[in-house]
């Protein structure tokens, strides 16, 4: 069986300690995911970065 190139990764908001987790493509985006989010500690949307 194929091992797969999807990997989950967790996503860290950078206002406060919520956390979000996603899956990841690890062949066609070598690099660290940034996005956008809605942060319902917060309740707005912050920037979420991907975290080891």
């Amino acid at each position: 069986m194929a091992k797969s190139a999807r990997e989950f990764i967790k996503l860290k908001s950078s206002e406060s300690p919520e956390v979000y987790w996603t899956q990841k493509n690890k062949k066609t985006k070598t690099e660290r995911l940034e996005l956008k989010k809605y942060d319902k500690r917060l309740k707005k949307h912050v920037i979420f970065k991907e975290a080891k």
